[in-house]
């Protein structure tokens, strides 16, 4: 089997040691391994090929995302799918398609000029981010029209949702294949400690709202942030590949969803359901 993973190395102040240790494990099962860092490398297109039974896309730079939505018109299978982790990668999609599941998400709203959000503040504050950020880069929770109007984006448009103030730390939901881990931290976490946070068990809620996750992308590995606010919890965001820090044994997890999702491609087992088209809609 063999098994590629599309990463970014991360530096000595942002440790993450799940990753290599997944791959430590699945070597010692007898993975063949690689690794592709696309920003630590010169790639000549021409020569890009599919050389892997299963390509892991850890990474979510643009770069990485080029590179994968290459393997993916080559024919490869990647965990999770380009097109998938593209429209994770979009707030703007991932708002729609979790809104058209049944997902409970906050009003999200998009425009091009800031005043026409302003009648929104009437009924309380609301949060703009771009659309295509992460790890809170950019969010700003909006109260005053002065403030709106103060507002820029480097996109040229404003992605908007209304904001809810978290009531206790924060809660991020993990998913690997038919098993969902609650971890709460503060944020923003400041030490790797922090960010490993505390386990909590997962509500019947909160289990159906994860599995209303998967089943609208069609994915089985993923993770999202929970706002709750007056006994209603909200998705404000959902990622195709996480830390998954926090989660009790989380290499060995993965390495072994990988492991068994290779194997499927070996024996033409089809990988993933297929993405609800209603969704779309």
């Amino acid at each position: 089997m063999k098994i590629a993973f599309i990463i970014t190395h991360h530096p000595p102040t942002r440790p993450s040691p799940i990753i290599p240790e997944a791959i430590r494990l699945l070597s010692e099962w007898g993975v063949n391994v690689d690794v592709i860092c696309p920003e630590e490398q010169m790639t000549d297109l021409s020569k890009v090929r599919v050389e892997h039974d299963l390509y892991v896309l850890k990474s979510g730079t643009e770069l990485a995302l080029s590179m994968a939505g290459i393997l993916h018109v080559g024919g490869a299978t990647i965990l999770n799918p380009y097109p998938v982790a593209e429209m994770l990668r979009d707030k703007i999609m991932t708002s729609h398609i979790l809104q058209a599941a049944g997902v409970p998400t906050p009003d999200a709203f998009v425009t091009a000029d800031p005043k026409q959000l302003i009648p929104l503040l009437d009924d309380g504050p609301i949060v703009v981010k771009p659309y295509r950020g992460s790890q809170g880069r950019g969010v700003r929770v909006i109260r005053t029209a002065n403030e709106l109007n103060e507002t820029t984006s480097e996109d040229g448009f404003l992605f908007a949702q209304r904001y809810y103030e978290p009531q206790g730390l924060d809660k991020k939901i993990y998913v690997i294949g038919d098993q969902v881990y609650g971890v709460k931290r503060v944020w923003p976490p400041r030490t790797y400690e922090e960010k490993l946070g505390e386990p909590f068990t997962i509500s019947p809620d909160l289990h159906e709202i994860a599995i209303k996750c998967g089943r609208a992308f069609g994915i089985g590995l993923y993770g999202f942030d929970v706002i709750e606010n007056n006994g209603r919890s909200y998705v404000v965001d959902m990622s195709s590949f996480p830390g998954f820090k926090g989660v009790p044994n989380a290499a060995l997890r993965l390495a072994d969803y990988i492991y068994s999702a290779g194997e499927r491609v070996l024996s033409g087992t089809p990988l993933f359901p297929t993405l609800r088209k209603d969704a779309l809609v």
